[in-house]
């Protein structure tokens, strides 16, 4: 209503300053002045309320845009992220709303009282004149068809422009999210130069888009000048021969000014329209997205005495970006209820893909995981992830305090229930020591911590929410120095003794608390059995252990020479699965990767 008021304001300034232009003045009669005010001080409260308006539903439209494109993408799969940068996705969530924002806020209420105050000129220019009228109204063709030609031109550029952005975006993110490692390798030159030469494509983009948009504009102006001309010679000789008033000549020439003005606005807006329209495909595509992990149409329900059984039936598994090679292959595996199983193997053996199937963050493409005798897909999603409780190796620590991030998996957990998980994880003997105890904000994924610290609130995170069923440990020790392995470890074990726990292991007191350990490779299970049997009856495990277990002697003081080799094997140089400073338990400790190599070496007959 205000952009229709203010429209028809100044369209009466036209018929205001027609009546100014024939009356006369001279007797004293100020009505017509004032007259003309009344229009303006109409069109500015008009504007005012437009402004205002325009504005407040330009942020409600972002904010909506912003709320249900991170709703839609937080839900899709974990496979979506194995194809798509996260600050791609990040820029499109603020980029691409910016502009539909800009478009609600100015562009499209600037081009809707365009069109207003054209259509509004075109019918007042044919009453004013008829004759005129239709010499400037057969020269519309003219003017559109290269605004409609250009525009598909600039919106292909737009979309250009906005992934060019999204690529600067993903860079420079990628770089100062491991910013310690990029300076810690003196990589700031290198990444300098990687992001400013995105930054000057997204500048060649953007340039190519602007003067696309002034080809428009400029054609435009042309154009109307042109017709302009054409218009005032006409009108200048129906003055000259009395077929027009002064008056009326002066209004056909504001009403066509308005109209060529406004016709001028909405080239430029849809020029914008057209970067909009970008924008909008790329916010499209995510919404198109469709996750394919999705609940059954009637999900089950689990028995209701659900204990944690946990079955891999015959199941064969490709992840989608390596499609060529199974991760898992015609795997079987029955875990019993209160069981703790150890999974080792040498890296890519499929130990974390174990994790990924029971969480139901993809499903195989042959075979079953069934929980409690329930396949996994007639369960929902959230019925599955709510029996287990995880610990990853690398734990995510979000931008809040120590207790919102212990709070994270049961925000409804009192602040004793916190504080609970927290002494059990070893939380309290490094959060009394910061600034404002469990209150201290950690900062961006708590890089304010060590890794141990991390993991051990990662753990808390865990033995707070208490699964019912599963809980699924990511060697959640593995950043933690012996004595607080200890106290971690008696922790582990009081959470594991009443529920199903998976455990990836790369340490010898990790190992050794498990009822069974499974050797995995390439995706099979190439052992089974307890740590004593596996030393004696598998090969492949003896050689994992001798990598990355240190056993100490029978006076409990770790041995000097960690690492024997067979004359008729040449020593290993830091294999894959080899962590380089790791340590074995409580007691003993590992020699760096180097150094086992050294000692390797001088057992070999002739080496000095």
């Amino acid at each position: 209503m205000a952009l229709l008021v203010a429209a028809a304001a100044q369209l009466a300034v036209g018929l205001a300053v027609r009546n100014v232009v024939d009356g006369d003045l001279s007797a004293g009669d100020n009505s017509l002045l004032l007259a003309l005010v009344a229009v303006g001080v109409v069109f500015a409260a008009a504007t005012y309320c437009r402004e205002n308006l325009v504005s407040w539903l330009g942020e409600r439209v972002a904010a909506d845009a912003r709320t249900k494109v991170f709703s839609h993408v937080v839900g899709l799969s974990p496979s979506f992220f194995d194809r798509t940068k996260t600050n791609e996705v990040l820029s499109r969530l603020v980029a691409d709303t910016s502009v539909l924002q800009t478009l609600v806020v100015s562009t499209a209420p600037s081009g809707l009282q365009s069109l207003v105050l054209l259509l509004g000129s075109a019918a007042l220019m044919v009453v004013t004149s008829p004759k005129l009228a239709a010499v400037a109204l057969a020269a519309v063709p003219v003017l559109v068809l290269p605004a409609f030609a250009l525009g598909k031109h600039v919106r292909r550029l737009s979309r250009a422009s906005q992934d060019e952005i999204a690529e600067v975006n993903s860079v420079a993110g990628e770089s100062l999210s491991a910013i310690t490692t990029v300076q810690a390798f003196n990589h700031e030159a290198i990444d300098r130069q990687r992001v400013a030469e995105r930054v000057e494509a997204a500048f060649g983009a953007a340039r190519r888009r602007f003067r696309a948009e002034a080809l428009l504009s400029t054609t435009t102006v042309m154009l109307i000048f042109a017709l302009i001309a054409v218009v005032l010679w006409t009108g200048a000789r129906d003055l000259g021969s009395g077929q027009m008033t002064a008056g009326e000549m002066t209004a056909f020439l504001i009403y066509a000014l308005l109209a060529a003005t406004s016709f001028g606005s909405l080239t430029a807006f849809w020029a914008q329209l057209q970067r909009a329209a970008g924008a909008g495909e790329r916010l499209k595509a995510l919404l198109d997205e469709v996750p394919e992990i999705v609940p059954p149409a009637e999900p089950v329900s689990l028995p209701d005495d659900a204990r944690g059984r946990i079955s891999f039936r015959n199941v064969t598994f490709h992840y989608p970006t390596r499609p060529e090679t199974p991760a898992l292959k015609e795997f079987t595996l029955e875990v019993e209820p209160g069981q703790t199983v150890a999974l080792v193997g040498p890296s890519g053996g499929g130990k974390s893909t174990v994790f990924n199937l029971l969480l139901r963050f993809y499903d195989p493409q042959q075979g079953q995981v069934l929980l409690d005798g329930v396949d996994l897909r007639a369960l929902h999603p959230r019925t599955v992830r709510g029996r287990m409780g995880l610990v990853s190796q690398d734990p995510a620590i979000f931008n809040a305090t120590v207790a919102e991030n212990i709070r994270y998996g049961r925000p409804d957990a009192t602040d004793d229930e916190v504080w609970e998980a927290a002494e059990a994880a070893a939380v309290t003997e490094f959060a009394g020591s910061l600034p404002q105890g469990f209150a201290t904000p950690l900062g961006e994924r708590g890089l304010r911590l060590s890794g141990g610290q991390r993991q051990r609130l990662a753990i808390a995170r865990a033995l707070l929410r208490d699964p019912a069923g599963i809980l699924l440990l990511d060697e959640a020790t593995s950043a933690l120095d012996s004595a607080s392995e200890r106290t971690i470890q008696q922790a582990i074990e009081a959470a594991t003794s009443n529920r199903t726990s998976l455990v990836i292991a790369h340490r010898l007191a990790t190992v050794r608390m498990a009822d069974r350990i499974l050797v995995l490779d390439r995706g099979r299970i190439v052992g089974d059995g307890t740590h004593d049997q596996l030393m004696r009856d598998n090969g492949l495990y003896a050689e994992l252990a001798r990598l990355q277990f240190v056993e100490p002697d029978a006076a409990g003081k770790p041995p000097v020479k960690v690492l024997r080799w067979p004359a008729e094997r040449p020593a290993p140089i830091l294999p894959d699965f080899a962590s380089p400073w790791e340590e074995s338990g409580p007691g003993s400790a590992a020699l760096p990767g180097w150094e086992r190599d050294i000692e390797a070496a001088a057992e070999r007959p002739g080496t000095e």
